[in-house]
């Protein structure tokens, strides 16, 4: 296939030829590092502010944790959460705003009230969700998962992980191909973490050269996961460097995307990465 870093989201066309930062914003009580911190609107908007000071370069807005065992919220819920902070941060920033989610309704809303980019750890597979990624002009991250995040950690299993991921990973842009989607609309996400061991995790980090041969950016999130912590056996708040290594080989391997929680110490890291692969 062949490989185009153009990425179009909504209004915003992003140049994906070096690595950006996806700050992130949990909208929520109870993410695996962050959660509550920044339930309220005041308290996102204000903090999505600081991330894009920091250098930012798209916000990733999320109102339901994702993290295993996470309970489910319903879709009121997650409306509440997210449309208000996107509302205001579509009027005071100006960066592509990323919705987390896999409703098809919250996918609508989000977009409808600024959101540029569909962000979806079940890859548009939800009934209707081709269709409402579909109805605009968002960008739209297709990620992959093995289980759901209520089961995805209790065995996961892969004959070949890399291999099993590529897989699904093309099935699904070519599905959203053949929907209308066009492909510089897309990004792709192996999903670190997400039904996945370390040994997993670790292949695909390994193996990202091989998933750019799908012909489309990818998006990496490591920052704070508990594979990191299994090798460096941190708590999740002192994670922190062994993030900033998980991006640099991410973006030193050919990520376009790194979604993170510590974004100016990751942009710094970045600067130096993308200052040596541009060198001459």
């Amino acid at each position: 296939m062949t490989n185009s870093t153009n990425f179009i989201c909504g209004r915003y066309q992003l140049d994906l030829a070096q690595a950006h930062v996806m700050g992130i914003v949990n909208v929520t009580p109870d993410s695996f590092s962050d959660g509550g911190r920044y339930a309220s609107t005041e308290l996102a908007v204000a903090h999505a502010r600081k991330l894009v000071t920091e250098g930012a370069a798209i916000l990733d807005i999320g109102g339901e944790s994702t993290r295993p065992n996470a309970t489910p919220v319903s879709l009121d819920e997650e409306l509440s959460r997210v449309i208000p902070v996107i509302e205001r941060l579509a009027a005071e920033v100006d960066v592509p705003l990323s919705i987390d989610t896999y409703k098809p309704a919250v996918m609508r809303e989000a977009v409808n009230a600024g959101a540029a980019i569909i962000n979806d750890i079940r890859a548009l597979q939800e009934p209707g969700a081709i269709d409402a990624a579909a109805a605009g002009n968002a960008g739209i991250c297709l990620m992959h998962m093995q289980g759901t995040p209520q089961t995805m950690q209790l065995e996961p299993h892969y004959d070949d992980v890399v291999q099993e991921v590529k897989r699904f990973l093309l099935k699904r842009l070519q599905t959203l191909q053949q929907a209308g989607i066009a492909a510089e609309r897309i990004v792709l996400d192996p999903g670190f973490g997400f039904g996945k061991r370390t040994v997993h995790n670790i292949a695909l980090l390994e193996a990202l050269p091989e998933l750019l041969s799908l012909g489309r950016p990818l998006l990496v999130g490591l920052s704070r996961k508990s594979i990191l912590g299994q090798i460096v056996g941190s708590d999740v708040d002192q994670r922190l460097h062994a993030s900033l290594a998980a991006s640099v080989i991410s973006a030193m391997k050919g990520a376009s995307i790194v979604r993170v929680h510590d974004v100016k110490a990751t942009v710094d890291a970045l600067k130096v990465v993308n200052a040596v692969l541009t060198h001459g």
